[in-house]
């Protein structure tokens, strides 16, 4: 498992260990300075009778001038050096990420993505047919033993009508079911009239062709401006291309960004991510327009990785 994705170039592997020299050679001047200008003072003056008894036994014989009693912070100091170094030296790689060429043949997949239709409103199913009626036969020979008898239930004035003095308990009603109101989607488009452009180029001269083209590029320009490419890529020589899927919404933001072929090795989440950047950076595309409106069109954009 990997705690920390370090990736460090050459140059900088190269500044880290010259400031570390210089400032190894800094200290040790320093100290030289203090000693120097320490040795220079009446150095007797400051020792106390029991001190100046005690000089030939010690390992200088001015304690004052002892700088053998900073060893072990000088220990430490080394060992964090020590470690930093070796930390540096385990993030140093001699792969570096080649700059492609922002060139439109970046724009053409290697082969062929089964993309997955665009999501739109579905009309609800309809409902399920009642069942059959449910025909029970007679047979014709039933015979009645005993007739029921039918009473008179004719009241007149005289009749007295026994009043019911049970109060029977009301059921409570049952709460209302609440109609949940299912949000529309606006349809997605594949292909429209006129298709989402990277900002960069409304304002020039020329067709909407011309004006696709030099978007083309600037997008490009800004995928392998702001993309890195991830260290574990780089360690184990993993190229290739991903293949990226996203819409732009009818205000120029970008959404449902997902990764359609990953070639492992983080850079299908790298890719992602600097899609994604887009929105963050609040650049804005120009939406694609179907019969005079701005609509939701899926964009799909591969990305390629490529090592010297």
């Amino acid at each position: 498992m990997l705690l920390f994705d370090i990736a460090i170039t050459g140059k900088t592997l190269l500044w880290s260990v010259v400031g570390i020299f210089v400032g190894i050679i800094a200290l040790i001047q320093i100290m030289k300075m203090i000693g120097r200008k320490r040795s220079e003072s009446d150095l007797r003056s400051t020792m106390d009778e029991g001190e100046r008894k005690s000089v030939l036994s010690g390992r200088n014989k001015y304690p004052a001038v002892d700088f053998f009693k900073y060893s072990g912070t000088f220990t430490n100091l080394g060992l964090a050096i020590a470690l930093g170094l070796t930390v540096l030296l385990f993030g140093w790689t001699q792969y570096q990420p080649k700059a492609p060429d922002v060139d439109l043949s970046l724009l053409e997949l290697e082969e062929e993505i089964e993309v997955a239709p665009p999501r739109t409103d579905e009309p609800p199913p309809p409902p399920p047919p009642p069942p059959p009626p449910v025909v029970e036969e007679v047979p014709d020979d039933v015979v009645i033993k005993d007739p029921p008898k039918f009473a008179s239930n004719d009241i007149d004035t005289k009749t007295e009508v026994p009043q019911d003095t049970t109060h029977r308990k009301k059921k409570p009603k049952a709460p209302a079911k609440k109609k949940v109101k299912k949000k529309k989607v606006a349809e997605v488009f594949k292909v429209v009239e006129q298709m989402p452009r990277f900002p960069g180029c409304e304002d020039m001269a020329g067709s909407d062709a011309e004006k696709k083209q030099c978007a083309d590029k600037k997008m490009l320009e800004f995928i392998y401006k702001n993309i890195k490419y991830p260290a574990i890529a780089r360690e184990n020589g993993v190229e290739g291309q991903v293949v990226v899927q996203f819409v732009v919404e009818p205000s120029g933001e970008v959404s449902g960004v997902e990764v359609l072929r990953d070639i492992g090795a983080k850079c299908g989440d790298e890719a992602k991510r600097v899609v994604e950047l887009m929105n963050k950076k609040g650049i804005k595309w120009t939406p694609g327009r179907q019969r005079g409106q701005n609509v939701r069109v899926q964009f799909i954009l591969p990305v390629k990785f490529k090592l010297n």
